[in-house]
């Protein structure tokens, strides 16, 4: 019999984000749970939603930190924007 997976819950809300030249607030979705992120290679994917112009810069930056409403801060890998698109697709870790 196939083992069933388990869904990740989704995290979302809004938090700060900074990459090269630019600091605000952004609209996240993480799939997991950022508490429970241990530092090493895990990661959790997820995306941020902003304006078009701000989601392509931090694209091109390729990395920016999202600071939490929790406080805790997520080093993310910026992997995938649709030109003119609000949201940018990321992988997180500690």
């Amino acid at each position: 019999m196939p083992r069933i997976k388990a869904p990740l819950p989704k995290t979302t809300g809004t938090g700060q984000i900074k990459f090269s030249g630019y600091a605000g607030d952004v609209d996240f979705s993480i799939e997991g749970e950022p508490s429970r992120l241990k530092f090493g290679i895990a990661r959790l994917k997820g995306f941020i939603s902003t304006a078009p112009e701000i989601a392509e810069s931090a694209f091109h930056a390729g990395e920016a930190l999202l600071t939490l409403a929790t406080g805790e801060v997520l080093r993310l890998t910026l992997l995938g924007h649709t030109a003119k698109g609000r949201e940018v697709f990321f992988e997180a870790r500690v």
